[in-house]
């Protein structure tokens, strides 16, 4: 999949998500086989720029290229504005945030919200493009609800403003993350334009991102919460779609190595305590498939440093791979 000077491969992207697809992450699944990471979203309005949160996020050194950066916003003169500041600070693709359901952002008349007014999208596409001289993409869903679903309409409209690739959830806005993704949606949308297509919903293995890929003739499949404490899931899709065959899964000793590095990351590129507490979701998402997840998040959450974080997640896996119970008391 090529956008704009960029050729995408594998074809396995990681969504952005807020929250969750931070610097520490999006080069732990780059390394891991992702073809593209696309970051959480940054805010467009600049008097939140300066800050602590809004400083990590635009941080982007040594990251692996192609950056791209989503942008999230309501006003087509601010949005321009932050995509060329995103330029000037790193990013390479400009992505515009026109799928988020959360009420906060769709309250603001951001994210999904958006959809409910083509004549806006309009304008902030043509805004944002004319803004910069990288590839812009956009992140949309089927619609606001059932009633409302106007993809087609949107995906239109943004191939028409210069949009070099488009990402399509399928589902509507009032869905949030339930139901079953709509890939017929998604499929009506590829055949209606010519621009590159994402599918984005419900891919949680490299078994279903054939499917989805062979049913809606996408270009691309783009993995959201499936990656969530398994970062490996890249280069198992991408394994598979190049040679049908299914990789073995990452040994506990791998798995280790993953997530104590993922720790340390986190440690780094946040300090203490952000990274120590940024870090305790994560380890819950790898431990989630667990019986022992329970027991080693009711001791790892009490960590209050690092070393401590680092010494617990070790001694976890080490009852892991010996085949011993974890201990509660630590």
């Amino acid at each position: 999949m090529q956008i704009g000077p960029y050729r995408i491969e594998p074809r396995v992207v990681l969504a952005p998500m807020a929250g969750v697809t931070d610097k520490p992450f999006r080069m732990l699944c780059k390394r891991l086989g992702a073809g593209l990471c696309v970051s959480e979203m940054t805010i467009s309005d600049p008097r939140f720029w300066s800050t602590r949160k809004s400083f990590t996020r635009m941080d982007h050194a040594d990251e692996p290229a192609p950056v791209s950066v989503q942008i999230a916003g309501t006003e087509p003169g601010q949005l321009a504005n932050a995509a060329r500041y995103n330029v000037e600070h790193g990013a390479q693709i400009i992505d515009i945030n026109m799928g988020c359901p959360a009420k906060k952002v769709c309250n603001a008349w951001a994210g999904s919200a958006l959809m409910r007014e083509p004549m806006r999208v309009a304008r902030i596409l043509d805004a944002v493009v004319a803004a910069v001289d990288v590839p812009v993409t956009l992140k949309i869903r089927t619609g606001w609800d059932h009633a409302h679903r106007n993809a087609l309409e949107i995906a239109r409209i943004a191939q028409d403003a210069g949009i070099a690739a488009l990402s399509v959830h399928g589902r509507t806005r009032d869905q949030l993350y339930n139901g079953q993704a709509e890939y017929d949606t998604i499929a009506a949308v590829k055949a209606a334009v010519t621009i590159p297509v994402l599918a984005n919903g419900d891919i949680d293995s490299p078994q279903r991102a054939r499917f989805v890929l062979d049913h809606t003739g996408a270009d691309a499949v783009m993995i959201g919460r499936a990656a969530q404490g398994r970062p490996w899931i890249f280069r198992e899709i991408a394994h598979f779609l190049a040679t049908g065959e299914s990789l073995a899964p990452p040994s506990l000793d791998e798995v280790r190595a993953i997530l104590l590095g993922h720790l340390h990351a986190l440690h780094d590129f946040y300090g203490e305590p952000a990274g120590v507490r940024i870090a305790r979701k994560h380890l819950g998402w790898y431990a989630k498939d667990r019986p022992e997840n329970a027991a080693f998040r009711a001791v790892v959450n009490r960590a209050q440093g690092a070393d401590d974080q680092l010494r617990l997640t070790g001694d976890y896996f080490a009852a892991l791979i010996a085949g011993v119970a974890f201990p509660i008391a630590a």
